[in-house]
């Protein structure tokens, strides 16, 4: 009897000391998942190929003689009220982000609320486009070399670029993988379609005091052949834009 009376008394010890321990473990996957609430781009991905097939036997069933009379071309011209659309046919959404004593990031998203498919580092000052942005249009062109190799790598893999903002070199663009602060930042504007501002920072170098500015649009993306493609930012309106346009070529 003795001896029953202690291993009780172990066992009460042992149920007060495994109580604690949940109540810590609570909080920490509560926010974990705001990091991944962001969708995977594959999902939408896949409802985009499905429309490029249907768009092909479209394409195809157009060519046919006996389904292509004149009497469908008075059509056409509807079709030019969203030409955005159908020339294209990809809109993306396009951030650019960054401290504004520090470098300028780009992030493109198949939606806001979809983790970024391409992040680009450049070598340019924020508040150097800034400036550039309120004189007027800004071009920017990221070039690169084609590889020798057989192996052709798509244009978004390309790891380095020469980029030049209105035909002046500014130095590279590194595409990298997204960090935690860039996950961070495209959780913040997910329910952002489009606008500017600045939000709060909190980077080392920049201090407490640090603000981040972004710029966050609808990109009309248009691919010109496997060496070159375009990004063209849209207005509000729907329409294309001329205040910013990118261009990706592999020369």
């Amino acid at each position: 009897m003795a001896d029953s009376r202690p291993n009780t008394g172990n066992d009460n010890s042992r149920d007060g000391s495994t109580a604690p321990p949940p109540n810590p473990s609570t909080p920490k996957a509560s926010s974990s998942p705001q990091l991944f609430s962001l969708i995977q781009p594959s999902e939408l991905q896949s409802k985009k190929q499905k429309r490029k097939v249907l768009r092909a036997f479209r394409s195809v069933f157009r060519a046919f003689p006996i389904i292509t009379p004149a009497c469908k071309f008075p059509t056409s011209p509807g079709l030019q009220t969203d030409s955005h659309i159908s020339i294209s046919g990809i809109r993306v959404t396009g951030t650019l982000f960054g401290y504004r004593k520090g470098k300028v990031s780009l992030s493109i998203q198949e939606s806001p609320k979809c983790l970024p498919s391409l992040v680009i580092e450049f070598s340019l000052q924020t508040n150097v486009l800034q400036k550039e942005l309120s004189a007027g249009m800004v071009r920017i062109a990221l070039e690169c070399e084609k590889r020798c190799g057989k192996e052709q790598v798509k244009l978004f893999d390309e790891p380095l670029w020469t980029m030049f903002c209105n035909g002046k070199k500014t130095g590279h663009g590194v595409k990298r993988e997204a960090t935690a602060e860039d996950l961070h930042v495209m959780e913040l504007l997910k329910a952002v379609s489009m606008g500017a501002g600045v939000l709060p920072g909190n980077s080392e170098t920049e201090g407490v005091d640090g603000e981040l500015a972004y710029i966050r649009a609808f990109f009309d993306r248009v691919v010109g052949s496997k060496d070159c493609e375009t990004l063209y930012m849209l207005s509000p309106d729907g329409n294309t834009g001329p205040d910013l346009c990118i261009f990706l070529v592999r020369m």
